[in-house]
């Protein structure tokens, strides 16, 4: 997987790899220490108080007790610099080169991936991830223009042993489900990196969570970027902390979908 430091950093470069090379990238060094660490307090707390009373931030079940996860509502009322994480220029600036200047959020949330977690199944991601049910999309959906990128913000290291993300590079060039014949796990790469670093992917890439065979947690901020035209996959703004709204920076109005006046009744003609 190639890396670029905000030193080297290249937002055109960076969209070319994640299209027609690897699928992947690593930002190194995006985010400093302190700030890391911070987040990463909270997030403990939160979900470990969440699994003492059973709320589990809204899942049930075995998935609550080995992936926690809190979403981008309760992210925001944790800490309001989980979503300004999003706002960086170097995520901004390559997310704009891949999916054009008025690119949206879909969904954010935080991921605790606990000891004995066991893994997923290779996948790709919203709004591909039902693609084994090709006939609900239009004819030649192909993957020639990304309608999707992944990101995670590491905040504790990803390991091998911990279950850093697999990966098959190239796989986003060809957009379907590996199977059976596709070695997925024989060819695949690790996305792994240290707190303060962030790896985007193309989430046409064939990927998923390895099982976590550490004694330790595992977090990472799962952030999914969109086109300004695909309908988010979470819903970000119902509950939303009006004084966070009114806060917001012009790119947080943007990840949030608001430069984007569709439906509107009467349609709105495009700003020029």
């Amino acid at each position: 997987m190639k890396a670029m430091t905000r030193e080297s950093f290249d937002p055109r470069a960076a969209a070319e790899e994640l299209l027609d090379g690897a699928g992947a990238l690593l930002l190194k060094g995006v985010f400093d220490e302190e700030r890391i660490a911070r987040i990463h307090a909270k997030i403990v707390a939160a979900t470990d108080a969440a699994t003492e009373t059973g709320s589990h931030f809204n899942q049930s079940g075995a998935d609550a007790l080995l992936q926690r996860r809190i979403w981008f509502r309760d992210l925001v009322n944790l800490d309001r610099d989980i979503a300004h994480l999003m706002e960086d220029p170097m995520i901004f600036q390559a997310m704009q080169a891949f999916l054009g200047s008025e690119f949206v959020m879909g969904s954010l949330c935080a991921s605790r991936i606990m000891p004995g977690f066991g893994g997923q199944e290779p996948h790709i991601d919203y709004p591909y991830w039902d693609f084994y049910r090709s006939q609900t999309f239009p004819m030649r959906t192909n993957a020639s223009f990304p309608l999707n990128a992944q990101g995670v913000v590491i905040v504790d290291p990803f390991t091998e042993e911990n279950g850093a993300t697999a990966l098959a590079p190239g796989s986003q060039k060809s957009l379907r489900y590996p199977d059976d014949t596709d070695d997925f796990f024989g060819s695949c790469i690790r996305l792994t990196g240290e707190p303060g670093d962030v790896v985007l992917f193309f989430g046409a890439a064939w990927h998923c969570a390895m099982p976590n065979k550490s004694d330790a947690g595992r977090i990472g901020l799962l952030v999914e970027f969109l086109p300004k035209f695909v309908k988010p996959i979470e819903d970000m703004l119902t509950g939303l902390d009006s004084a966070f709204l009114e806060a917001a920076s012009p790119e947080m109005r943007q990840l949030l979908g608001f430069r984007y006046p569709w439906p509107s009744t009467p349609p709105e003609p495009p700003i020029t």
